[in-house]
Parts: C-alpha cells; structure tokens; sequence
C-alpha cells in the first residue's frame, strides 16, 4: 500500500505521500464494523469522508441507525484530479479539497485531502482559479440580503450580525477567495453532519477539525482552483483506473449521469494511450457513480510510469 492515512485524536488526518509525476492513484479502502452507538455519519467525520461518498458506498445501511455489527466500507483511495499540483484544488463533482503545500528543502511533497460541502440549488459554487486573499480566526458573519430574505420567508429571521460562537455557520476560521466580489468563502461549520453534501450558500465548508488545520498552513495568496471532473483516471504500471463521481450540473446539484457523454469524458482522459479497456464494466461503473477508483483495462505499453498497484 502507497500510503496510509495518520492517526489524529479526533478524526483521521488525510495527509499523504504525493505520488510522482505521471502517476495518481494513493490511499486505501478500509472496513469497519458499528458499534452500537455509531452513526454512518460519525463514522465519516471520524474517517475524514462526507456524507455523500460514505453513503452511495454502503446502499442500504440506515445514516442514522446503522445498527450495531454492521460492517462499513469505508472510501480512502483516490485519483488525483488533473491540471496543477499546486496550492488548493476543488473538485465539485467529488466534494472534495486536495491541498498541495510548497514542500521544505529536503522535505518530500505531500498533499492533504478533506471532503467539503458546496453549493445548493441557486446558490452554486463557482469554477475557475482564483486565489486566498485574506484569512480570519473567530470571523463575523455578516448574512447577505438574499440569505435573510430566504431566512425571513421560512419564520426564521437573521440578525445583520451573527458573532463567533456555536450560533455562527462560519464556524471558527474563514478564508475569503478572490472572486465574486470576496462573497465566496472556504470556512468550517457549526453544522458537521452536513459536511459533503451540496447544502451550502455557494461556499466551501469543511469539518471545524479540518479547517482549522487548513487555515494554519495556507498562507494569503495561495491560488485555488475549483474544477468539475466527475471522471477521473490513473494508469499504475500499465493498469488503467477509473473513479467516478456524479455530475454536478449549472446549478451545483447533482445531475442525472449520461452514460455517452461519461464514455467521451472517459476517451479524452485516456488521451492517445494505447489501452484495452473492458468497455462493458466500465460503463456500468460509469452508471453507478460510486467514487472509487476501479481497475477497468490494461495499457499496451508495460514501461508506462506509475506508482505501484494496492497490495504490490
């Protein structure tokens, strides 16, 4: 196994080894089984996952009343999104952040992974690369004039000014992005169960254990890419794999998946590789959007670089 999460009091810390040029596959699947009082979403924050990835991974188990004995599968490997290995990426499709820190002289490169919740329906968040231009510790939040708005239509009134404290949704740590006017926000949560999903006003939110980690280590100024790439694929000495995610559509939602038009996205990743692909798993797996990496061909050419596959 390439690499393996390390072991925080609280919660699993998603720091790993950065694969080398050319190759992108790191982490691992692991399992658990319930405890009596355990949650899918406990289990989640405990396991740095969101609630979205950790559920379509295990249809049928109740969020909420697991039950006890119940065995978890639980999502740690991943493909690297495309484009830099530099600063913050976003990618939507996989409500998730990867973090690529400038490493030290003899330092070796690393890069941090967290899940994080993004825009609902009219509020979306946006794409593009922009850049953290401020940072604060125990921030006000100040709810735009649409938020009050919808909040006043749903009886349930905001103050112009909500203080640092458990009644504030920024959480303790807030870092402003460029764009939008500065309205756009990466920021922790008074409400963690939610972290994953597509809830938020447009903004980034993260578990308060993980912000507050990020927010130490990102200096003012790091750029920060927001992307949307539902299909991602690695080749590990000459194995072709695949991880899959659904489509996020103009209004920051889940769409339905189109299974043509994932098979193009899929094509274009694979660029002008020589591969034999087993079209009719991977198109079920494009079905199934369940955002593991799988194993769905082999390239022609063996010398092709890579980092070595699970269990070498």
């Amino acid at each position: 196994m390439l690499a393996a999460a390390l072991l925080a009091p609280a919660a699993r810390a998603t720091v790993y080894p950065l694969p080398p040029e050319g190759a992108a596959l790191f982490g691992s699947v692991e399992h658990t089984v319930t405890a009596y009082e355990d949650t899918l979403i406990d289990l989640g924050r405990r396991y740095s996952l969101g609630y979205e990835e950790i559920r379509r991974v295990n249809p049928g188990v109740d969020p909420w009343l697991p039950g006890e004995g119940t065995a978890i599968l639980l999502p740690g490997q991943r493909i690297l999104p495309s484009g830099p290995r530099e600063g913050i990426v976003v990618n939507l499709p996989e409500h998730r952040l990867y973090y690529y820190p400038k490493p030290k002289k003899g330092e070796s490169p690393v890069v941090y992974t967290y899940p994080v919740s993004i825009g609902k329906m009219d509020w979306k968040t946006p794409l593009g690369k922009t850049r953290i231009s401020q940072k604060e510790k125990n921030p006000n939040w100040y709810p735009p004039a649409s938020v009050r708005k919808e909040h006043a239509e749903r009886g349930d009134p905001l103050p112009a000014v909500v203080p640092p404290g458990p009644d504030n949704p920024l959480g303790a740590y807030k870092m402003r992005l460029a764009f939008g006017g500065g309205s756009y926000l990466i920021h922790g949560t008074n409400n963690p169960a939610a972290v994953g999903m597509a809830i938020t006003h447009g903004c980034i939110r993260m578990y308060p254990e993980d912000v507050e980690q990020l927010f130490a280590m990102v200096p003012v100024g790091t750029p920060v890419y927001l992307v949307n790439e539902p299909v991602k694929v690695a080749i590990v000495h000459g194995e072709v794999y695949m991880e899959v995610h659904p489509p996020v559509d103009a209004e920051g939602q889940v769409a339905p998946i189109d299974v043509n038009a994932f098979a193009a996205l899929l094509d274009k990743a694979l660029g002008p590789t020589r591969t034999a692909v087993h079209w009719d798993y991977a198109l079920d797996m494009l079905k199934s959007g369940a955002g593991m990496p799988v194993l769905i061909g082999i390239q022609a050419d063996d010398d092709a670089p890579g980092t070595a596959p699970p269990g070498a």
